[in-house]
């Protein structure tokens, strides 16, 4: 049940963020294993003008940036798998966005399961009640 928060620098545009959408989805499912029924995405975009690098706005240059924070229950995935998302995610935001900066970073948040949930119910919740 990951939520996934994505910024990307640049005018918004729907038809971009809908790929994006689609793309955080596919990746997480097929990485970290998450179902993408219960998979939310959010993506907002931010002015280039707005967005900094190394002291430089990213309007005075070529390339963009995002960042983007996936939540997932702790222990629910190995050191491995985490690593194989950030190289996952980082390649396909390199092509949908047609080159980015280096520095575009990703987030992998191990929520602790007694603190994180959905419908009211936290994953601990979801977990006692399967065993």
């Amino acid at each position: 049940m990951p939520y996934i928060h994505i910024q990307i620098s640049g005018t918004a545009d729907d038809t971009l963020a809908q790929h994006v959408a689609r793309t955080a989805s596919d990746i997480t499912a097929r990485v970290l294993k998450k179902d993408p029924a219960l998979t939310a995405v959010v993506i907002d975009f931010v002015p280039a003008s707005q967005w900094f690098v190394a002291r430089q706005r990213l309007a005075d240059g070529g390339k963009r940036s995002y960042h983007w924070t996936v939540s997932i229950t702790d222990e629910t995935n190995t050191k491995g798998e985490k690593a194989a998302y950030l190289a996952a995610v980082h390649q396909a935001m390199d092509e949908l966005l047609h080159g980015v900066v280096e520095h575009s970073y990703i987030y992998v948040v191990d929520a602790r399961a007694a603190a994180y949930g959905f419908g009211g119910r936290s994953q601990e919740w979801r977990y006692q009640q399967e065993a």
